[in-house]
């Protein structure tokens, strides 16, 4: 692939030349046009194996973007660039982990190799524990519907890697439950097995804390609604951030370098 390194930018073509940019990278890029037609790569035996990619490929962008959309808040203010295509590839693992379906129909069971998920970053450039440098530790209930994380008092200047300009802080916690998906062969699509439950989330926030005061220990409990009744095909993501703000005349502004964010647990 061709990089433009004059001062012209521009997009599009120009004869067999196509020229663009790819987002999340500095620069203008090239390549030439032409290729398969997509018919041939509908129809031709030679594409089989591309059409079986591309198909997962879908179902694991779907997934992904399922996942966003129940916590889609917390990801605008502290997710990269990247994070789109990332959780994508992560979803890709757990695609591969299946072996029951053929190729090409596989499932995307989170609730068999939750492994790839947990740890996930949201901003790989800022990761969690690189901002909240103090310990805690999270209590899941037994019917998996509630959660609470627990920490020592501390003095958050000392033991959080705060912005420029910050003058408060808040923890937050969020549980998103997450089906697992398979390939319905009626519609062409992945579906989730329980599509009453997949997406549901709660978030909460810890009233802002300044930066230069010492808080007590804090206990922040967060639960599913009462109703949802939670199966084996589904997986309850737990979520944990750090946000920053500046107080400017009694208003809080959540600033928009520093925050951080990661999928702390999966039960």
């Amino acid at each position: 692939m061709a990089r433009q390194k004059g001062h012209i930018k521009y997009v599009g073509t120009i004869g067999d030349v196509r020229h663009f940019k790819i987002k999340g990278s500095k620069g203008y890029f090239a390549g030439l046009t032409g290729g398969p037609t997509a018919e041939q790569i509908a129809t031709a035996p030679e594409f089989a194996r591309t059409r079986e990619n591309m198909n997962e490929f879908g179902g694991c962008a779907l997934v992904g973007k399922s996942f966003r959309n129940s916590i889609s808040g917390l990801i605008k203010s502290i997710g990269d660039s990247r994070v789109t295509g990332r959780l994508t590839g992560i979803m890709k693992k757990i695609n591969l982990e299946d072996g029951s379906e053929a190729r090409g129909k596989r499932a995307i069971l989170i609730s068999q190799a939750s492994q790839y998920l947990k740890g996930f970053e949201f901003n790989k450039f800022t990761p969690f524990d690189s901002v909240v440098r103090f310990q805690y530790e999270t209590v899941v209930a037994a019917d998996r519907k509630s959660i609470e994380v627990k920490a020592e008092g501390m003095l958050p200047i000392d033991n959080l890697k705060a912005p420029s300009g910050a003058t408060h802080f808040s923890l937050v916690n969020a549980l998103s439950v997450m089906s697992d998906f398979e390939y319905n062969s009626d519609t062409g699509t992945y579906q989730p097995k329980e599509d009453g439950l997949n997406e549901i989330a709660v978030i909460s926030k810890m009233t802002e804390g300044k930066i230069d005061e010492a808080i007590p220990a804090l206990t922040l409990p967060l639960a599913l609604p009462d109703d949802v009744t939670l199966t084996p095909d589904v997986s309850v993501v737990h979520v944990i951030a750090v946000e920053f703000y500046q107080e400017v005349n009694g208003n809080f502004y959540l600033l928009s370098q520093g925050n951080a964010m990661k999928v702390n647990q999966i039960f």
